[in-house]
């Protein structure tokens, strides 16, 4: 662009997002929308390192374990009192149980994240579908004994691990694959460490 004279206007010079210095192709560094000299950018690079390690230390586990348990027991009786009010055993409701017991583990650990607490939140969730599972099963089970006269009823807590692996296992099949393979990444996610990207400096 030229004014009426013929003389060029001059481009604004480009500047450091944090210092406001006046940026040369050397000195500049692009960060998202932004851009950088590269002591402002090693500075702030190094304070986002600090604070994402920060979420990965200093972790009370045993709170987080809490959390997971309390988290995957609300979602093993959403899905059971579905099932109960609706006579259908919902798939996708048990979706829930991951997902509540990663939340429950990032909530009880003040939002912590490790591949700690990922392995806590999958194990939780595993044992939570697993109970979840067998009430579910032992909910219709009961209902078909009482309506064929039957005296014997399934209890909770199982009277023996074998009888709780055969309830659980009843009509286990690919769905139950694939719905527990949700529940399972849904746990891992959530409480899965940040990750910055790679540093811009060369």
């Amino acid at each position: 662009m030229t004014e009426a004279d013929g003389s060029s206007i001059a481009a604004t010079p480009e500047t450091c997002a944090q210092c406001g210095k006046i940026l040369v192709p050397e000195d500049r560094v692009a960060a998202g929308d932004r851009v950088f000299c590269r002591q402002c950018y090693a500075s702030l690079r190094a304070e986002l390192e600090q604070a994402v390690g920060s979420m990965s230390s200093d972790i009370n586990y045993v709170a987080a374990t809490l959390g997971a348990v309390l988290g995957g027991a609300a979602g093993a009786l959403l899905w059971w009192g579905i099932t109960v009010v609706t006579n259908i055993a919902f798939g996708l409701v048990a979706i829930a149980i991951g997902f509540l017991a990663g939340l429950g583990t990032v909530k009880f650990a003040s939002g912590k994240r490790s591949r700690g607490l990922q392995l806590i939140s999958i194990a939780v969730s595993l044992v939570s579908y697993a109970a979840a599972t067998y009430l579910v099963n032992m909910t219709f089970a009961n209902r078909a004994l009482a309506a064929q006269g039957e005296a014997f009823r399934l209890a909770f807590p199982p009277q023996n691990l074998g009888l709780f692996m055969e309830v659980v296992s009843l009509d286990f099949g690919l769905m139950d694959v694939v719905f527990l393979a949700i529940i399972v990444y849904e746990a891992w996610k959530i409480p899965r460490p940040l990750a910055l990207p790679p540093s811009a400096l060369a």
